[in-house]
């Protein structure tokens, strides 16, 4: 089934945190090989996997999808959730990195494209070793976010409408055959 464009560009929230965790993990390992070979297209899939997870999350965003299908689902450790607003500002703030270490790099200030990735890789090294997420702890400085402390009531009760959903659709009685 083709997602809608409504759902296609939702952020999660609440958000796995494992799975942050693990997209961060892949971003400093995008980040390091940039800062070894230093040629310019490696910004290029950094750029876009940013754009992609502020715009739809996961959705169109091949680390998203490596990470939130096939590794997290993978792990048998109990995940924790997070709202997912700041997690989406944090996306943002990466994108301008990326986005300003790219503009950098075409018009020729390399060293301020290096400083950027360098300064993306050490705040996501602190996200994916220590779940230290910078650009969540700025959001939480710049508005007021009633989840970020803790989202467990909200959580219970998406669980239990998603629970009266499934229940709702096990009593729906199957459709007649027609021949």
């Amino acid at each position: 089934m083709v997602p809608t464009v409504r759902r296609l560009f939702q952020f999660p929230d609440p958000v796995n945190e494992t799975s942050a965790r693990l997209v961060a993990a892949g971003v400093v390992l995008q980040a390091a090989v940039f800062l070894v070979f230093r040629e310019g297209w490696l910004l290029v899939p950094l750029v876009y996997g940013f754009l992609a997870r502020v715009l739809t999350g996961p959705t169109l965003s091949p680390l998203g999808q490596l990470v939130t299908r096939v590794i997290t689902p993978r792990l048998g450790n109990e995940h924790r959730f997070v709202p997912g607003p700041p997690k989406r500002f944090a996306q943002g703030i990466g994108l301008a990195f990326t986005g300003g270490a790219a503009a950098a790099w075409a018009l020729g200030a390399q060293a301020v494209g290096i400083v950027l990735i360098a300064a993306l890789l050490i705040a996501a090294t602190l996200e994916a070793v220590f779940a230290l997420c910078l650009g969540c702890i700025a959001y939480r400085f710049l508005w007021e976010c009633d989840d970020c402390d803790d989202i467990s009531e909200r959580l219970r009760l998406a669980l239990q409408v998603q629970q009266a959903q499934q229940a709702g659709a096990a009593a729906q009685p199957a459709a007649p055959a027609t021949n």
